[in-house]
């Protein structure tokens, strides 16, 4: 198929990278000339594992990159909306949404033959149907369900595993105005074999996107509630108790041979200092909201957010508990991104921690493998101090703060062992075994 996909940002690019790899050819639109420039030669603007190969492969043949989305759609058979949805503090900014639609049924106006389009982006329960098919209707003259059809389509991708993610989905949800449309979705779709395929309305598959979301982070809060409570209570380990947790057969059930196997949920049942990137928060703030302006309270989600929102002051009081005031203490906080294998820093805890330590007079330093330049920023300008190595980051500190489950990290035990004079660290995301260090504070501890 020929498919044209608004919006190069983590969900469009892959997407079309993705869509390219098996075998469609893809146009990828936006206004960000400079971002078109990199794709055209071949570069990833953003950082995720996998892409920049697969864009250096494709661009010139199946890929490419444009500014001029009504060729775009004149081009193509299909059109992905893939922009951004921020969250306003009420409701979820559409204005994206909105002039994509317009610039889309402009386009359509001066078009013979069918075409879909299929919303991408988050979107709350009746956006596409409510505000989406109007705007192209006015704006093309045409009918949808006649003359185009109208589609949702959410993704499910994970920053720094995106392309996997992509290239083997757990599930396709397809929505859509008529069969017409889930049938033309299908086909864009048809070489993932055996992939459960979910066909409903479009109502519904903006619903799944945001309760897949949501689910997640209750776990998140949940598992973090849990954990304050075993260290309000002392001599109980929130970790060990996750733990044992894990060993029941919902989170780890037997195969017929006798072997277990540990379902992937259980890695939000762990308690950390807080969830953060460009979907949990913003998704589950979002649907709150919406509950809420049709008269449905969300007592739950207002409370994962408020325990999300509270997990980085711990990680301060945790210091204060330790090293007293933080006056002139020098603390490294090691990672910066939201989540491993990403330069995303967005509502990352670790940038309020960051920002609490400056207030608190601590001398700070912040070394991440990836998000340096994006956190730069973001950070206070000459209040911070960036190591470039993991060695240089924990030499002449008081403290350091594991924020960020890179990798890198499981090298801590060793090089601390070799210090004469060992920092604190407190381990934020308990990704290291205490015993292993010889001061040691953690989340849930």
């Amino acid at each position: 198929m020929k498919v044209s996909i608004v919006g190069i940002g983590y969900v469009g690019l892959v997407s079309g990278a993705c869509l390219a790899e098996v075998g469609h050819t893809c146009i990828c639109v936006d206004n960000d000339l400079s971002k078109i420039k990199r794709i055209r030669d071949g570069e990833s603007p953003i950082h995720e594992d996998g892409l920049a190969p697969m864009l250096k492969r494709l661009v010139g043949s199946r890929l490419t990159a444009s500014a001029d989305l009504r060729a775009a759609v004149l081009e193509t058979e299909l059109t992905l909306i893939a922009v951004g949805t921020p969250f306003g503090g009420d409701r979820i900014d559409l204005s994206y949404i909105r002039q994509v639609a317009s610039d889309i049924g402009h386009a359509l106006k001066h078009k013979d033959t069918y075409h879909v389009i299929a919303v991408k982006s988050t979107v709350v329960p009746g956006t596409t149907d409510d505000v989406v098919r109007p705007i192209l209707e006015e704006a093309s003259g045409k009918r949808a369900g006649t003359d185009f059809g109208l589609g949702m389509n959410p993704e499910f991708l994970t920053e720094g595993v995106a392309i996997q993610d992509f290239m083997r989905p757990d599930r396709i949800v397809l929505g859509g105005i008529d069969d017409r449309t889930i049938d033309v979705l299908g086909s864009l779709y048809a070489p993932f074999v055996g992939v459960p395929i979910v066909r409903t309305n479009n109502k519904t598959a903006e619903m799944i996107k945001y309760a897949s979301n949501a689910v997640l982070a209750t776990l998140i809060s949940f598992s973090n509630e849990i954990g304050n409570l075993c260290q309000t209570l002392g001599g109980v380990d929130g970790a060990e108790v996750m733990a044992g947790v894990h060993e029941a057969h919902y989170f780890t059930p037997t195969l017929a041979d006798g072997s277990r196997v540990r379902a992937p949920i259980s890695a939000f049942l762990w308690p950390g200092c807080g969830f953060g990137g460009s979907c949990l928060p913003k998704d589950v703030r979002a649907l709150a909201a919406h509950g809420r302006l049709h008269g449905q309270p969300m007592d739950v989600l207002d409370a994962v957010m408020k325990v999300n929102e509270s997990q980085p002051a711990r990680i301060i009081r945790l210091l204060e508990e330790h090293l007293g005031s933080l006056a002139g203490r020098h603390v490294c906080v090691l990672g910066l991104a939201f989540k491993p294998d990403t330069d995303d820093v967005r509502e990352s805890p670790a940038i309020p921690m960051v920002n609490a330590l400056i207030e608190r007079g601590a001398v700070v330093s912040a070394y991440d493998p990836a998000a340096e330049g994006t956190a730069r920023a973001v950070l206070p300008l000459g209040k911070v101090t960036f190591p470039g190595r993991l060695e240089d980051a924990v030499n002449g500190v008081d403290a350091l703060v594991l924020v960020t489950r890179w990798e890198e990290f499981r090298r801590l035990p060793t090089l601390i062992a070799a210090m004469a004079n060992p920092p604190l660290l407190v381990d934020g995301r308990r990704m290291l075994d205490k015993h292993e260090l010889p001061r040691y504070a953690g989340i849930g501890l």
